[in-house]
C-alpha cells in the first residue's frame, strides 16, 4: 500500500470500476449471480435535481442518505434500483435563461418566438444536467446510469399526457374561473406551494366607509368594494342586519354597500370590520362565492388598473397608491394612519415577483370532487384529498420522522383545488385541443370544439391550448413513469410501489403530497412505503447556506479538497431525521482525518501480512482457522456492533450508524486492539504473528463491510487490496 491516501486518483479510479462492473444495475446483479433470481425488491427514486445550474450542500445530503440506503440493501442481496433523473423545472429554469438572455442582449421571449426560445433553453437545460450528473458521480452514487430519465423526455410526455387525459376523462381535471396566484412579472399563475410569504413594513390606513372604519394595506384595490363584512357574533356591530343596504360616499362617489355578517372575519384585525375585494384576495374570493356576490377586476395581470378606477385607469398600483391615498384624505375619508405596520406579502419562489391574486380562466385538479377508485375501501366514492389523508392515517405510508404526519394532515384539510396550467413556453403543453365548433361530434366550450388525447386529433382547424403544465404535475407521476407507465413494463411490476422516497422536508407538501396524489388517482396504490425526510444544512452558525450571505459551500469542491468520502461523513454524522444539520469546512476535514485513519490502520496490518499470505488474498495454508477462542472477546464486541449497526440502519438512524463505527474504528480497533497485538507481531512466534494478523485482518474487513455503504470509496479501495478477486459494493453484509 502506499504511504499516502490519493484521494482525487482513487476515487475517479472507483468510480470508474463500480460503473464498468455494471452492478449500479439490478439485472446485472441477477445475471453474474451476486443476487438471487428471486430476491426481494428494493427501489428508490432520486428527487430529480432541477436543470438551473449546479448542485448544493442540499443535494449532497441528499445523495449520501440515499447511496446509504442503496448500499446496504444492495449488501443485503436485494435487487435493489436506484434510478436517476432530473427535473426540467419548468418556472425556475425558464425565468433564469430570460434572465440572461436579457442581461446578454437586451431581448425577451417574444422578441425570439416560441420555437428560437425553447430552442436556447433546451440548450441551457442540457448543459447543466451534464454538469449535475457528473456532481452526482462525484459524490459516490450508486444510481442505475441505464435508467436514466428526465421529466420532459419523450417517455414521461407520454405519461404526463397519459395522466392528463385519464384524469380529464374522471372528471378530475376541469377548467374554470377560479382566483389564482398570479405573478405579474413572469406573466403567469404560480402555485399555492410555490409561494414565499416575506414581511415587510407599510403603513395601514384606516379608512371611513359610511359609518364604518377599515383598516387596509392596499387602498388601491378598494375601487370596486361594495360589500362590507363583520362577524355575526361582533357586538359591536350588532344592530346592522346581513343584507342590509347602506348608502355611502367612496374613492370616486357614492355607492351602494351591502351589509354581511361572516364568521370568517377576524374581528381582532382592525376595528373587526372589513370591506372585501372579491377578485383580487383569496379570502374574500371565498366569502364571495359563500354569498354568490359580484366580483370585479380593478387590476389587469400587468399591475395596473382597470378603468373601474376613474381617473387612476393605466397607473401601475405602485405609483397610483400615493395619488389614490392623496384623494382619500382630501374627500376626509382618512380616519388614522399607522405608519409601521409589519404584515406578509406573497411573493413567487421562482421568480421573485410579488404575487396579486387574479380571478381567471385556468385549469385545475378537484381535490374536492368523489370518485370511485379500488383503494382500501372498494369501489366507495371518495375525494383526493380523503385519499390522501388516508394514505398515511391508514398507515400505508410512514412519514419520518412521525411529527411531520401532523403537518401533512394539516396542509390536506386545507388543500384547495391545483391550478396546474402555466402561461410559460417551456414545460408540458396542455393536451388540448381547439377549434370553432361546427358540424360534427366534440364537447363544447365557449362555442369551440374541445378534443383532449394523448395525441393531437386528426384534421385541420385544431389550435394547441398555449399553456404548459406546473411541472410539479410531472413530477408528480415520478414513482411509476421512471418504471415505465402507463406501458404494464416488468420494471413497474417489481419495482412499484417504491420502497422508499427519500427528500427534504422543505418539499413536503411541493412534491411528496403530489406524488400521493397522482398515485392514488392513477395507479389506485400508494407511491412508496415511506417517506425519509431530512434537515437543511446550515452553516455552522445556523444561518441558511444562500449566495446572498456569501456562506454556501461547494459539495465538489470539498470532494477535491477533501475527498467525497469525508464529505459524506460529514453531512451524516449529527444529521437525524427531519433536522436541520450545521456544516463548516472544518467539520469536512476532520473527517478527512478519518479517512487517513482508516488507510494507516489498513497499511500498518497490510505490511504486516506475512509469507503466509498470498498476493490474491488467500492462505498460503489453505487450512488456517482463525482460532477464535483467543479472540473472543474481540468477535464479540464486532458481532455487538454488527447488530448496532444493522438496527440502526434498519431504522433509519443513519448518523447513530456512522458515529458508532467511527469510534470502533477508531478508539478500539486502532487504539486499543491493534496496541494490544502489536507485541505479538513485532516479537511472537510464527503462528502468534498469524494469528494476529489473521483476527486484525478479518475486523478491518468486517468494519469495511459495515462503513463502506458511508464511505465508499476508501473502503473498496482497502478491501480490493486485501481482496482482489472480490468488489465489496456486492459482498454480503
Amino acid at each position: 500500500m502506499e504511504p499516502r491516501y490519493d484521494i482525487k486518483e482513487v476515487e475517479a479510479r472507483i468510480y470508474k470500476k463500480w460503473e464498468d462492473s455494471g452492478f449500479f444495475n439490478p439485472d446485472v446483479c441477477v445475471e453474474k449471480g451476486v443476487t438471487a433470481k428471486d430476491a426481494e425488491p428494493f427501489s428508490i427514486v432520486l428527487p430529480p435535481p432541477n436543470v438551473t445550474g449546479e448542485l448544493h450542500m442540499g443535494h449532497a445530503a441528499m445523495l449520501v442518505i440515499e447511496d446509504i440506503m442503496v448500499r446496504y440493501e444492495r449488501m443485503r442481496g436485494k435487487k435493489t434500483l436506484w434510478i436517476p433523473g432530473t427535473d426540467h423545472a419548468a418556472i425556475a429554469t425558464q425565468s433564469k435563461v430570460e434572465k440572461l438572455i436579457y442581461k446578454e442582449e437586451k431581448k425577451r421571449r417574444h422578441d425570439l418566438g416560441r420555437e428560437e426560445f425553447l430552442r436556447r433553453v433546451n440548450e441551457f437545460a442540457a448543459k447543466s444536467h451534464d454538469t449535475i450528473v457528473k456532481q452526482v458521480k462525484r459524490m459516490g452514487s450508486s444510481l442505475d446510469w441505464s435508467r436514466e430519465t428526465y421529466t420532459l423526455d419523450a417517455a414521461r410526455e407520454v405519461a404526463v399526457r397519459t395522466a392528463f387525459k385519464k384524469m380529464y376523462d374522471r372528471g378530475l381535471i376541469y377548467r374554470g374561473n377560479r382566483i389564482v396566484n398570479w405573478d405579474p412579472e413572469l406573466g403567469t399563475t404560480v402555485s399555492d406551494d410555490e409561494i414565499e410569504w416575506i414581511e415587510e413594513t407599510v403603513p395601514l390606513y384606516y379608512l371611513k366607509y359610511g359609518p364604518f372604519v377599515i383598516a387596509t394595506a392596499r387602498p388601491e384595490t378598494k375601487f370596486g368594494d361594495k360589500y362590507v363584512v363583520m362577524h355575526p357574533d361582533d357586538k359591536r356591530y350588532g344592530k346592522y342586519k346581513h343584507g342590509e343596504k347602506i348608502e355611502l360616499e367612496w374613492i370616486n362617489g357614492p355607492v351602494t354597500a351591502t351589509i354581511l355578517k361572516d364568521s370568517a372575519i377576524d374581528m381582532a384585525f382592525g376595528t373587526g370590520v372589513m370591506t372585501i375585494t372579491p377578485w383580487h384576495d383569496m379570502v374574500d374570493f371565498d366569502i364571495a362565492l359563500r354569498h354568490k356576490l359580484d366580483m370585479e377586476q380593478v387590476i389587469d395581470l400587468q399591475g395596473k388598473l382597470l378603468p373601474i378606477a376613474g381617473e387612476f385607469a393605466g397607473q401601475h398600483i405602485k405609483k397610483a397608491r400615493p395619488l389614490i391615498v392623496e384623494k382619500l384624505q382630501s374627500k376626509g375619508l382618512i380616519e388614522k394612519i399607522d405608519e409601521k405596520y409589519t404584515h406578509r406579502i406573497a411573493t413567487d419562489s421562482r421568480g421573485g415577483g410579488v404575487i396579486e391574486p387574479q380571478i381567471l380562466k385556468q385549469w385545475f385538479v378537484a381535490v374536492e370532487k368523489k370518485f370511485n377508485g379500488t383503494w382500501g375501501k372498494g369501489q366507495e366514492a371518495r375525494t383526493l384529498k380523503e385519499l390522501m389523508r388516508e394514505a398515511v392515517e391508514s398507515g400505508r405510508i410512514k412519514i419520518l420522522p412521525e411529527r411531520f404526519e401532523k403537518i401533512y394532515f394539516h396542509w390536506i384539510d386545507n388543500l384547495r383545488d391545483w391550478c396546474i396550467s402555466r402561461q410559460i413556453w417551456f414545460g408540458h403543453r396542455i393536451p388540448v385541443w381547439y377549434k370553432k365548433k361546427k358540424d360534427g361530434e366534440g364537447r363544447m366550450e365557449n362555442g369551440e370544439e374541445l378534443y383532449v388525447g394523448i395525441e393531437p386529433p386528426e384534421g385541420d382547424g385544431w389550435e394547441q391550448d398555449p399553456d404548459t403544465l406546473d411541472t410539479w404535475f410531472s413530477s408528480g407521476l415520478w414513482p411509476f413513469s421512471t418504471l415505465g407507465w402507463p406501458d404494464e413494463t416488468p420494471d413497474l411490476k417489481t419495482y412499484f410501489p417504491n420502497s422508499v422516497l427519500e427528500t427534504g422536508y422543505d418539499i413536503l407538501f411541493f412534491w411528496v403530497a403530489r406524488m400521493i396524489l397522482m398515485s392514488a388517482v392513477l395507479m389506485d396504490e400508494v407511491p412508496f412505503r415511506k417517506v425519509y425526510l431530512h434537515g437543511l444544512v446550515r452553516d455552522e452558525i445556523g444561518r441558511k447556506m444562500s449566495k446572498s450571505l456569501g456562506n454556501g459551500i461547494d459539495p465538489l469542491e470539498m470532494a477535491d479538497k477533501y475527498g467525497a468520502d469525508a464529505t459524506r461523513l460529514s453531512l451524516v454524522i449529527g444529521a437525524s431525521a427531519g433536522n436541520d444539520i450545521k456544516l463548516s469546512e472544518d467539520r469536512i476535514r476532520g473527517y478527512r482525518n478519518f479517512s487517513t485513519k482508516i488507510w494507516n490502520i489498513a497499511r500498518f496490518i497490510e505490511m504486516n501480512k506475512g509469507e503466509w499470505r498470498m498476493e490474491n488474498g488467500e492462505w498460503n495454508n489453505p487450512n488456517f482457522q482463525l482460532p477464535t477462542s483467543d479472540f473472543q472477546t474481540y468477535l464479540d464486541e464486532l458481532n455487538s456492533l454488527k447488530t448496532k449497526i444493522t438496527e440502526h440502519i434498519e431504522n433509519f438512524e443513519f448518523h447513530l450508524a456512522a458515529e458508532k463505527l467511527y469510534h470502533y474504528i477508531w478508539h478500539t480497533l486502532a487504539d486499543k486492539i491493534i496496541e494490544a497485538e502489536k507485541e505479538k507481531l513485532r516479537n511472537g512466534t510464527e503462528e502468534e504473528k498469524q494469528a494476529s494478523f489473521a483476527i486484525l485482518e478479518h475486523l478491518l474487513l468486517e468494519s469495511l463491510k459495515m462503513l463502506h455503504p458511508f464511505m465508499p470509496f476508501v473502503t473498496e479501495e482497502i478491501y480490493g487490496i486485501f481482496k482482489p478477486s472480490k468488489m465489496l459494493m456486492v459482498e454480503k453484509w
